[in-house]
C-alpha cells in the first residue's frame, strides 16, 4: 500500500508585499554596482538584474537621491554604438570604523563605500583594558570627526581583538593581552554607539577578500603576533564556525610533550611561531618586534635565523592538518608575518609539500597578505559598511 505524501510548506513561503518586492530589487541592482569592476550602465544592469528598464531606472534614480552611487560616464556596453552613462559607487555618504587592538599597538580606519581608506591612526597600547578600551573610544571619536569632515558619515564600527568573543561584545579569553571576560562592546558604546567585537584574525581574512577578490576566494590566512589566528575563507566566504570562535590555529598542538600554554592545553602553535620566540634574550619587546626580527635577519643573527626556520616549520605542521580538512590553495601569511615572509616561506612549504595529500599534483600557495598588518582594522571598518553594502535600503530610509 502506497502511503501519501504530506509535503510541508517552508516557513518563508509567506506572501511578498509590494515594499519588499521594491526594497529586494533595490539591493539586487545596488549589489551588481557593488560587485562591477568599472562603471555599468543602466542597460548593463537591466540585463544582468532580469529587471525591465524602467524599473531599473527608478531605482537608479532612488540609489543617485540617497548618494549611495553617482554618474561616472561613460561606460560602454559592447564595442559598438553611443557610449551610455555608467554607474559606480559614491565616495561620500556612508563609512565605516574598525579599530584594533594588538599587543602593542592601536588603530583606527574608516572607510568608504568604495572601500577606500579616508582614515588610518595608531597610538601605543595602555597596559590595562580599562585604558586601552578608554584610548580607543578616543581614537573612534576623532576618526567620526575625520570623517565627518570628508562628507562621510559613519554607520557602524567593529573591533578586532585577538580572541574569541561572545555576542558580538565579549571578550572571552585573550591571554595575549591578559583579558578574560572584558565586555570591550558595552565599554566604547558610550562614546562610539554600538560597537561589533570579532576576532582579528577572521576581520583580517575578511579584509584581504576584499582585496583580493575575485582573483582569491579560497585560502586561510594565517595572522601572527604573540597570538596566532587564522581566518578561513571557502568559496568567496568567510567561515566561522557554530559561535564564531573558529580560527585559533596557535592553540594548535604541534608537540605533545611540549611546554604549558595559557590555554590549559600543551605543545601550542604559539611557542613555536609567535614573535617572542622568535626574537633572542629576555629583554622587553620593541615596539615593533617583526621590524627588529626583520633587521636581525638581515644582518645574518644565527639564532634569529634559526629561530624562523622553527616557527616556519611549526606554521607548516599546524597549516598542514587544516588544508588536509579544508582543502584550500592559497596560504596568506598575514599581520607581523607578512613582514617575515621572505625568512619564513620556505620552511612553511617545506612541511606543506610534505604532508599535505594533494601536494604531489596540486601544490599550495604560500605568499604574504597583500594588506599586511593592517588587515585586521580594515576588515573591522569594511565589516561595519559592508551591511550598507549588502542591504541600502537601511541607508535609503535615515538619508
Amino acid at each position: 500500500m502506497t502511503r501519501p505524501v504530506h509535503r510541508v510548506a517552508p516557513a518563508t513561503d509567506t506572501p511578498v508585499r509590494q515594499e519588499s518586492l521594491r526594497a529586494h530589487n533595490l539591493s539586487l541592482t545596488f549589489r551588481q554596482i557593488v560587485g562591477a569592476a568599472a562603471p555599468i550602465s543602466r542597460i548593463e544592469l537591466a540585463v544582468a538584474t532580469g529587471l525591465t528598464r524602467p524599473t531599473i531606472s527608478r531605482i537608479v534614480d532612488d540609489l543617485l537621491a540617497g548618494g549611495l552611487i553617482i554618474e561616472a560616464g561613460p561606460a560602454r556596453s559592447g564595442n559598438s554604438g553611443r557610449p551610455r552613462v555608467g554607474l559606480t559607487l559614491a565616495a561620500t555618504g556612508p563609512a565605516g570604523l574598525g579599530l584594533d587592538i594588538r599587543v602593542d599597538t592601536l588603530s583606527a580606519c574608516v572607510v568608504d563605500l568604495t572601500g577606500a581608506v579616508r582614515h588610518l591612526a595608531f597610538a601605543p597600547r595602555p597596559k590595562t583594558a580599562a585604558e586601552a578600551l578608554a584610548s580607543l573610544a578616543e581614537m573612534g571619536r576623532a576618526a567620526m570627526a575625520a570623517a565627518a569632515a570628508e562628507h562621510l558619515t559613519v554607520v557602524g564600527t567593529t573591533l578586532a581583538v585577538p580572541g574569541p568573543v561572545e555576542d558580538g561584545s565579549i571578550v572571552r579569553f585573550a591571554p595575549v593581552l591578559g583579558w578574560r571576560d572584558v565586555d570591550a562592546g558595552a565599554a566604547l558604546r558610550p562614546a562610539l554607539g554600538p560597537v561589533t567585537v570579532d576576532n582579528d584574525a577572521s576581520l583580517a581574512a575578511l579584509g584581504e577578500l576584499y582585496a583580493s577578490a575575485p582573483a582569491l576566494r579560497d585560502f586561510v590566512c594565517v595572522s601572527g603576533e604573540f597570538d596566532i589566528g587564522a581566518g578561513l575563507v571557502l568559496g568567496g566566504a568567510l567561515l566561522r564556525g557554530a559561535r564564531g570562535w573558529g580560527g585559533s590555529l596557535g592553540h594548535v598542538a604541534v608537540d605533545s610533550d611540549g611546554p604549558p600554554c595559557a590555554c590549559g592545553a600543551t605543545g601550542c602553535l604559539q611557542h613555536y611561531a609567535g614573535l617572542q620566540q622568535i626574537l633572542p634574550g629576555a629583554a622587553p619587546m620593541p615596539y615593533s618586534p617583526a621590524v627588529a626580527i626583520d633587521d636581525l635577519a638581515s644582518a645574518g643573527n644565527p639564532e634569529v635565523l634559526a629561530a624562523l626556520d622553527r616557527a616556519g616549520s611549526a606554521l607548516g605542521v599546524a597549516l598542514s592538518a587544516l588544508i588536509n580538512i579544508i582543502d584550500v590553495d592559497t596560504v596568506l601569511l598575514g599581520g607581523s608575518y607578512s613582514l617575515l615572509a621572505s625568512w619564513l616561506i620556505e620552511s612553511v612549504e617545506r612541511e606543506l609539500s610534505r604532508r599535505v595529500l594533494t601536494s604531489g599534483w596540486a601544490p599550495v600557495s604560500v605568499r604574504p597578505a597583500p594588506l599586511g598588518p593592517d588587515a585586521a582594522v580594515m576588515g573591522a571598518a569594511l565589516s561595519a559598511i559592508d551591511q550598507v553594502r549588502q542591504d541600502p535600503n537601511s541607508w535609503l530610509a535615515r538619508a
